[in-house]
């Protein structure tokens, strides 16, 4: 049960951590005004949350259900797609009331609802849950397999302290 909560640990840190990565490149060379993140260390948690809660579904669906290949990869894209636009939705709001801050508005997309989301984003994140999924999980897997429980929960602890400093400060 311990090695199974350390795995869903792991990812979420090393997923809020892709997310910082990615969101820090976007701004750097694409967004000059984007916001990336609330928080002050490397880590993005709705990337986090995001991922973690994909592999929680696909584990749970896939486990149950015997489909074929290509009707998993619809599957994978529709799921996510609603699932992570209601979880960008649900943190963009949560981010507004707690902070008084919009870190994203999508107002100016052909097919937004309203600041927090579009229907190009969701489609953006279907299409980004199948790369996930398929190709960037299995790499990432290996690799949890390998960081001792130490590492796990040393970082865990630094990304605590970041968020109590997060909410004291901001």
């Amino acid at each position: 049960m311990e090695k199974k909560i350390r795995y869903y640990i792991n990812s979420f840190l090393i997923y809020s951590m892709i997310g910082f990565v990615i969101e820090t490149s976007l701004k750097f060379f694409l967004f000059k005004g984007m916001n990336n993140g609330i928080l002050y260390g490397p880590w993005i948690p709705v990337y986090g949350i995001g991922c973690v809660m994909i592999i929680i579904i696909m584990r749970f669906v896939f486990n149950r259900i015997k489909v074929p290949r290509w009707l998993k990869l619809v599957l994978v894209f529709l799921l996510s797609a609603i699932i992570l636009t209601v979880a960008e939705l649900l943190g963009g709001i949560l981010i507004e009331k707690v902070f008084h801050k919009v870190f994203w508005d999508y107002r100016d997309m052909k097919f937004h609802i309203g600041p927090y989301i579009s229907l190009e984003m969701a489609l953006l994140w279907g299409a980004m849950s199948i790369v996930v999924i398929y190709i960037i999980k299995p790499i990432i897997d290996k690799v949890i397999e390998k960081i001792p429980s130490i590492i796990t929960y040393l970082v865990l602890v630094a990304f605590s302290i970041d968020l109590v400093f997060t909410f004291l400060l901001r």
